[in-house]
Formats: structure tokens, sequence, C-alpha cells
């Protein structure tokens, strides 16, 4: 090419100087290949800072935006064409934006609409930079076009962990139009049917997020590890709602909370065919851009009733053999506050004769202590802005105490009354949505996520208010949503995306290895083996080995993203997510 000729006029047949010039395409290709980095710099730096979410999903966007700039002021284009190019980039934006599906009306077209369409016009002006007419704009334009056009065809079915968005033609059905379709035409199961209900509630195996202790602990019989000779066997398979709720367990009674069209449901199926015995439906319907429609909480079950806290902030007491209405309040209403980002997400504890809760409103509206009997407030205490874990109860050198999480640190509450008996400052710039956990009498794990990792503290509750030490912190754990379990002096979790092994006594990292996305965990305890669930909704058997990741089985289960914690009961697997449930049955060790 002759770089001397390249910035010289070219005259049309009249001799007019046009100033058709080679395009200079350095800039959008190096703005190409940053918008590639930036859609996948938490796969490329796994072990980044907390605001590489933020360069994820927010740096293809800028970069598009410089390509523009480029365009207007440093392509060599001439000034029609640049005029040209620029009025139809802003054309078919808010064409775009505008004849969109709703769906993409937000983190959509900011994060898909605008790269591609943008990306597309720079392809198009890199392909045809030496093209010396006004064709190549035309052509430039014709393939934004089709870059901008591609977002008409499809919605948004909300985005994974690493921000990657799941999309689907616009024309198909959503899931949870297919899950009401097929509900209305499938045969119920009656309360009457159900055998040993009554044991069962009495003494349910799984009442509760994450188990009893809220630890996601399976301590039951050992399940065979052979999956090999011996896998899983599917027991049944279910369309539900979308939620990010998990199951809980009560004999042969299974419940958890759905959304259903303009109705947010709490429902109870059937534990051995996937029956839906019951459905109690409120009007409300809490849906974001990111985590998409539905529930976030997680029911509990204590003394025959059930106690739900849907995503807008109603908290419901329900009877848990026929799904009446006990009674119902708001949370909207008790705090004072709207639901945050992504809703409500507190699964309530019950615990002396109170529901608890938290609301993350200001002054002393955090944390909500409600009686079970009638929802009256019976005490609220202070609590941070940024939770979305849920209270729970721990043992401090032989105390009770309720255990929170929020963006400030770990508070500890005294039950009765909901004083303040521990505050420990630990700042996250961004949320938490984990569960601590105690790990001896004195001893804390405060997981979190991106920028900041898990921390160990020691707790002396010889005076009040009890004060707190750290042991150590590490940054080889840091699970964002993802529980963490402990097992024989290792704990085992997701580090961003990847399964990890960090030393109890130290947190130094003793192994990393397997991609599962932003998926879940339980401890099968007397197994020695972690049941992973990732967020593409497999089912992975890991051995919990300090020395090396040893995986020992994995199968497909359920279809669609996965953010809902598995559970194991009498070696039956539970798992859900958005689009639907599935019960296996595990193979019990010989």
């Amino acid at each position: 090419m002759n770089t001397e000729n390249e910035n010289l006029p070219v005259a049309d047949q009249r001799g007019n100087s046009l100033v058709y010039r080679n395009l200079r395409i350095w800039p959008p290709i190096l703005l190409l290949l940053v918008i590639l980095v930036c859609r996948y710099i938490t796969w490329i730096i796994a072990d980044g800072p907390s605001y590489l979410w933020m360069i994820a999903a927010f740096g293809p966007m800028l970069a598009g935006v410089l390509i523009v700039i480029w365009w207007v002021t440093l392509s060599r284009a001439s000034w029609a064409e640049r005029f040209l190019g620029l009025a139809a980039v802003i054309v078919l934006a808010v064409v775009t934006f505008n004849l969109m599906d709703k769906s993409m009306q937000g983190p959509g077209f900011i994060v898909l609409s605008l790269p591609i369409g943008i990306a597309t016009f720079a392809i198009g002006a890199v392909l045809c930079f030496q093209i010396l007419s006004i064709k190549r704009t035309v052509i430039t334009i014709l393939l934004a076009t089709i870059g901008f056009g591609y977002s008409l065809a499809i919605r948004s079915e909300g985005v994974r962990g690493d921000f990657s968005m799941d999309v689907s033609w616009r024309w198909t059905p959503t899931a949870e139009a297919e899950m009401l379709e097929a509900r209305s035409s499938r045969a119920t199961a009656l309360i009457s049917d159900v055998s040993n209900v009554d044991a069962g509630l009495e003494n349910p195996q799984w009442p509760a997020f994450r188990g009893l202790d809220r630890s996601s602990s399976y301590s039951g019989p050992k399940i065979d590890t052979r999956w090999k000779t011996n896998p899983p066997k599917e027991v049944w398979r279910v369309p539900v709602g979308p939620a990010w709720s998990a199951f809980i367990v009560a004999g042969d009674l299974l419940f958890t909370q759905e959304q259903r069209g303009d109705m947010e449901a709490v429902v109870c199926y059937w534990a051995t065919n996937g029956k839906e015995i019951w459905s109690q439906e409120l009007e409300s319907r809490f849906d974001d851009p990111l985590g998409g429609p539905g529930p976030r909480s997680t029911p509990t079950l204590d003394g025959g009733a059930i106690y739900a806290c849907g995503g807008e902030g109603l908290v419901l007491r329900l009877d848990a053999k026929t799904g009446d209405v006990v009674w119902q309040k708001d949370l909207r209403d008790l705090a004072q506050k709207g639901p945050p980002m992504w809703g409500f997400s507190s699964s309530p504890l019950v615990t002396a004769g109170m529901v608890i809760i938290y609301a993350g409103g200001n002054q002393d509206q955090g944390l909500l202590a409600l009686d079970c009997e009638d929802g009256s407030l019976k005490w609220s205490s202070a609590a941070g802005a940024q939770a979305y874990g849920s209270p729970q109860l721990v043992q401090v050198q032989g105390k009770s105490a309720i255990g929170l999480l929020d963006e400030s640190g770990v508070r500890c509450y005294e039950v009765e009354t909901g004083n303040a008996l521990l505050t420990y400052d630990w700042k996250h710039s961004g949320y938490r949505s984990l569960q601590p956990q105690m790990v001896s009498a004195d001893s804390m794990l405060i997981p979190t996520g991106m920028g900041s990792g898990t921390r160990l503290i020691q707790i002396d509750s010889a005076v009040t208010p009890w004060t707190a030490s750290e042991l150590w912190t590490s940054r080889s754990m840091r699970p964002d949503f993802s529980d963490i379990v402990v097992h024989k002096g290792y704990i085992y979790g997701l580090d961003g995306e990847i399964l990890t092994c960090i030393d109890l006594k130290t947190g130094k990292r003793q192994w990393k290895g397997g991609r599962f996305g932003k998926g879940q965990l339980v401890l099968l305890e007397n197994s020695d083996a972690l049941l992973v669930i990732s967020e593409k909704g497999e089912i992975v058997l890991m051995e919990t080995n300090p020395d090396d990741a040893i995986e020992l089985g994995r199968m497909q289960a359920i279809d669609g993203k996965t953010w809902n914690h598995p559970v194991v009961v009498n070696k039956r697997l539970f798992v859900r997510n958005a689009k639907e449930a599935a019960c296996f049955e595990l193979g019990l060790a010989q």
C-alpha cells in the first residue's frame, strides 16, 4: 500500500475534490479487541478484584462509545460520511431501544445491543477502509443495521454470574408461560394421599434454607460415590415457576416458592412424584433485569407452619397442610423501605417464638423480629443496607445469638431483645449474600465476594458487647453468592467460578480447579464428598480431598441457569432452578 498517497484527495469527473481517504483503522481494531477482552475479563483474570464484573458489564459499551468518537474525529472519513454514520448509529440505537422486547430495555441494551451494534459498524468500516467512495459508509451502516437488528429478535432471560446474558428468540414462549400452560392440565395430589404427614411436619429433615443450621451439610447414610457404575436415577421432573428459592423437606412433603404470572406462590409438592398438593398465591411480582422474576428466599418450616418472604417483601405464615394464610405482613411497611436492587432475599429464621427477617431499613429497622402467632413486631435492630443473606442462629462459647453478614461486616444480636452483641467491622465495597459459619466455639468464618475474600475471626463473649479479632484473611476464597462448606479442617467453595479448597487453620489455598459458574454445593458429610450443581444445571460429585480436586461423577440434571441450592434427604437429591425441578435417587454405599 502506498502510504504517501493515502491522504491525497480523490476527484470526481468534474474535478471537484471529495477528500475520500483510506480510513485510519488501527483504533477500531484495538477497540474491538478491548470489547472482547472486557467481555471475557473474568475468565482471563480469575483472581481479579471485585470491580471486574463492572468491566465485563460496562467495558464493551464504553469501548463502543470510543468507536463512535473515533469515527467522528479520527477516522479520516469525509465530513459527510462522519455525519451520516453518526446519525445512523444514533437512529439505529433509538429505534432498537423502542422496538426491542421490554426485557432488553435495561442491562440488555447496555451489555448486548449497543456493543454488538457499534461493533458491527466498526467491522464494516475496517473491511471497507480502502473503498474511496460513499459506498463504504453505506455498507458500514447496513452491517450496523444487522447488528442492532439482532436485538429486536431476542428477549433477555437474565444474566449469568460472569455477566453473560441468556437470551431466547422473542417469539418463543417463556419457560414460565409453558409452566402455566402445563400446570392447567396437570393433576394435583390431595393432602390425604400423603402418608405420615404429621410425623414429617413434626420432625422435618430439611426445614430451612441450607438445612437446620444453614450449613448445607447432609449427615445421613453414606452415598455410593461410584457414579460410573451406579449413577443417580431420575425419579421425577416437573416444570416450576421462576424463583431462586430452594426446597425444604418434611417427610413426603416439599415446599418452595415460585412466580406464576402476576402471582407469587408458596407451593407444596409430593416428594415421591413431584405432584402439586397445594399452592398459596398472592398478587405480587418482583422482576429485575439481572436475576429475572420471582422470589429470592427459601421458606422455613416450624411447628406445622410455613414462613415465607417474597421478592417484594410480603411475609406470610401458612398452614403447612392446607396452605391457608394465618397472617400476612409487608416489609415495605415495617421497614419503610422498598425492595433492594435484587429483591428481598432473606430466608426467615424461626426461633424463640419469633420470625427473624432481614429488611435493611434505616436506623433500627434493619433486622426485624415478628411474633409467630400474629406477625406483630417484637423488636427491630440496626443492620446494613447491602445484604442478601439470611439471619441464622449461632452458638458462641455456649451462648445463642443471631448472626448476620452485611456490607459493613458481621453482626450478632441477642435473640430475645435484638440488642447488638457484636459489631465487627470489615467493610466490603459491594453486597454480601452469604452465611456466616461457626467453625469452633469462638471462631466464625465471614465469606465474601470478589475483592475481599474470606476471613476467620475469633470472638470473645466474656463481656458485652463482644469483641472479635482477625485470625486470617484469604483472597483465595471469594464465593460471591455461592455458599461454602467446612469439612475436616478444610473449606470448600467456589472462588468466583472455580471450585477451591483452602486450609481452615491458615486460609492458604490447597487447590483450585474446575469451573462451575456461580453454582451451589452441599456437603455429603459421611461420604467425604461434595455434591456440586453448576450454573448450567450439571450435578458433579467431588471428593473432599485437601490434596487435589478429584471428580467422581458428573451428569446433566436440569436445564437452564441454576443458582438454587441443592438438597439431599434420605438418599434423594432435590434440585430446581427457574424452569424445572427434579428428584434423583442416590445409591447407598454397600
